[in-house]
């Protein structure tokens, strides 16, 4: 019997009850979430169950809500069970005043530099990463630049030409 997104759904929904949600399907990919605090025991399972066999992560990234209160950052996992070439996408949420999320570096050994990436560019602190430390960066930048915090562009200049910009 081949691997689908309902088989998937019902063995997360028989291991941890109503705490995994917001199951979706965009584009055919399952997309689901879980409390930050159990992202481990997800992937986890994800990984060890003889069924699902999630062994690979294709991806991990940051996503900063700016309007989402108490659920500002976002951790994506993208995973890959390459025996039923089925995808899956994990969502965990975190306040941008704590963003602690623990580290995925345990089981995947390419969530290392993809953790001080989002690290790097959202801020997100991975407890129990071996090395958390900017990657892309400079060490002495104070800030962290994807998040929404800024403006698009200084719009007190007067340099610019609008026409330039098709506005004008």
């Amino acid at each position: 019997m081949a691997l689908t997104n309902e088989i998937v759904k019902q063995k997360l929904t028989e291991k941890f009850g109503e705490q995994v949600s917001n199951f979706e399907e965009p584009y055919g990919m399952l997309t689901f979430e879980a409390p930050k605090e159990l992202n481990l025991k997800v992937l986890n399972f994800l990984y060890d169950d003889e069924v699902l066999k999630f062994r690979f992560m294709t991806d991990l990234c940051g996503v900063h809500y700016p309007t989402n209160k108490g659920r500002e950052i976002a951790v994506v996992y993208h995973l890959h069970n390459l025996e039923d070439n089925i995808r899956i996408r994990f969502k965990v949420f975190a306040d941008i005043n704590q963003p602690d999320i623990y580290t995925a570096t345990g089981l995947f050994s390419a969530a290392n530099w993809m953790e001080r990436e989002t690290y790097d560019f959202y801020g997100v602190n991975f407890v129990g990463h071996p090395k958390l430390k900017r990657i892309l960066n400079v060490d002495e930048m104070d800030y962290f630049p994807m998040r929404k915090e800024f403006p698009l562009e200084d719009q007190t200049r007067i340099d610019k030409d609008d026409e330039m910009f098709g506005r004008g």
